[in-house]
């Protein structure tokens, strides 16, 4: 016999409102989390950057796992591993081979470095799971503040840097060529991607932190091409689906990452099928 699924098991809204309030922290840090890793996404997209993105949460996972091991702050130890990554990663990897080859490296070690420290935590803690499938329960408003914090200056730093890293993003050749610094602004915007990477650990997890910093804006460019809509679409699909993750995990008793993928990957879903439409449509 194989057992009936009890959608009871997996969604209950009872005393719904009331977890809106406690967990209300949370939602904020979602929103904020969403709409700055949609845009920052597009970034990651036009410079070929998804494959980095994982590499530097990896080691993200394995600073904060160290700081859960030796007793200090999770995000700092987060933010310390991620910085760590995009760095090495913004400097050696200047080609495309030469980066995916160093991301290559990162990932495993970061892994399993990350494993090791967790397995010689003592006792029984919700962080060692919640480190690589994120929890919802765990922004208070110290973390709420840290994560405010660094989103923020993950925006406004790339809003300094705009013009320069579209340039650097879209033709390297040609903003080499007119001067654009590429080697500074290239190892800045990696570590702004850094800071949001940790931010994002603390959220969704280390193994599923793509699907806010690159999901959002792969989607958005099924849609358009435009400098100004994919931005935009990209931070609506970023806060959707981080916000609209969270709402379903309060009424679930999974961790929040598969609800925040699903999200994110069913908007990617329904933007391929409106290209394909949209293409079909045109040929007609």
């Amino acid at each position: 016999m194989i057992p009936m699924l009890n959608w009871g098991d997996i969604f209950s809204f009872q005393d719904y409102g009331e977890l809106l309030v406690l967990l209300s922290n949370s939602l904020l840090a979602g929103a904020v989390l969403g709409i700055v890793g949609g845009l920052i996404g597009v970034f990651v997209m036009q410079r070929d950057l998804a494959f980095a993105v994982h590499g530097v949460s990896e080691l993200s996972f394995a600073g904060a796992a160290a700081a859960l091991l030796f007793g200090g702050s999770v995000v700092v130890g987060s933010v310390a591993g991620a910085l760590v990554a995009a760095i090495l990663i913004g400097l050696l990897g200047v080609k495309a081979r030469e980066r995916n080859s160093i991301v290559g490296v990162l990932m495993p070690f970061g892994l399993g470095l990350g494993i090791l420290f967790l397995s010689l935590v003592q006792g029984r803690t919700a962080n060692r799971f919640g480190l690589l499938t994120g929890q919802i329960v765990s922004v208070s408003n110290p973390d709420l503040g840290w994560l405010i914090g660094m989103s923020l200056i993950v925006l406004v730093g790339l809003l300094l840097i705009w013009n320069p890293l579209r340039f650097d993003s879209l033709d390297p050749e040609s903003a080499a060529a007119r001067g654009v610094p590429t080697r500074t602004v290239s190892l800045v915007f990696m570590v702004l991607l850094g800071l949001i990477v940790a931010v994002s650990v603390h959220i969704i997890g280390a193994l599923l932190v793509m699907a806010l910093l690159v999901t959002p804006a792969a989607a958005a460019m099924r849609l358009s091409a435009g400098p100004l809509a994919v931005p935009l679409l990209a931070t609506l699909f970023g806060f959707v689906s981080a916000v609209g993750g969270i709402l379903l995990a309060l009424a679930g008793t999974l961790p929040v990452s598969p609800y925040i993928t699903t999200v994110s990957f069913l908007i990617y879903l329904g933007c391929w099928l409106a290209q394909v439409l949209r293409t079909r449509i045109r040929r007609v």
